[in-house]
């Protein structure tokens, strides 16, 4: 791909304090600018593990990353400003409005007054949210906690986003809206990493994808060549039960 890295991962370890086996044992890839990056996995394959260290959540325990030529190690505070995160847990004060969570969000990504004002008028609209923007968050649906998740971790227009399964337990309409802004917001210029357990949603959303397993990638490409080279396969779901295997994960 001619696409220049904004992400590479070198040899990237993570072993947890008393854990027998690495989280994430000896990864490298690189992730280009202004592609939508699916990295999927069974339940404790690794892949949040990964994600939380490339937004430097917690350290790695040997390995490198680099994020638009930087530094993970030694420069976070200025990746920080780059990046957006869309957490798989809700991350909203169920107490507080909508429209209070993302004043609160956007400040911490050093937005104010009216430019913070008509970002969050244009988001919510967007996300059809306007009409609920003053209602306390513990009273919205599943669907709309995850639409004002994705728009706390977009505000501040970031050039890499980071979604941990932004999608799961929410209706069919509310996953259309989302995944049809994230397009949106990719086309702007936004790399977009991504995990989920939807094989058909990764399918057609990820411009090119990574499989992971036990700590380590088994594969990588795009949907369509993952699919081609997998003999018997006719899309993504058979491609990552064959890799997987089909046993059941906790």
């Amino acid at each position: 791909m001619s696409n220049p890295a904004i992400i590479e991962i070198q040899n990237l370890t993570k072993t947890f304090k008393h854990a027998t086996e690495p989280a994430v044992d000896g990864i490298s890839f690189s992730i280009y600018r202004n592609e939508i990056f699916g990295l999927l996995g069974p339940n404790g394959a690794g892949k949040t593990t990964t994600i939380s260290i490339l937004c430097g959540l917690f350290p790695p325990s040997s390995g490198k990353v680099l994020i638009d030529g930087k530094n993970l190690h030694s420069e976070l505070p200025s990746i920080k400003n780059i990046i957006g995160i869309v957490p798989q847990d809700i991350a909203l004060y169920p107490t507080l409005t909508a429209r209070e969570n993302l004043e609160f969000y956007g400040s911490m990504y050093g937005l104010f007054g009216k430019d913070l004002k008509d970002k969050i008028d244009i988001w919510l609209e967007k996300l059809g949210l306007t009409d609920a923007a003053k209602r306390q968050v513990s009273t919205y649906s599943g669907g709309m906690k995850r639409r004002v998740n994705l728009i706390a971790g977009v505000l501040h227009n970031p050039k890499i986003l980071f979604l941990d399964e932004p999608t799961v337990g929410v209706d069919v309409q509310s996953r259309n809206v989302i995944l049809e802004h994230l397009k949106a917001i990719n086309l702007t210029g936004t790399t977009i990493i991504y995990t989920s357990h939807h094989m058909e949603e990764a399918e057609h959303f990820c411009t090119r994808v990574s499989i992971i397993d036990n700590g380590q990638i088994l594969t990588q490409g795009t949907p369509g060549e993952l699919i081609s080279n997998n003999a018997g396969s006719t899309n993504l779901e058979n491609v990552f039960l064959n890799l997987t295997c089909r046993k059941l994960r906790d």
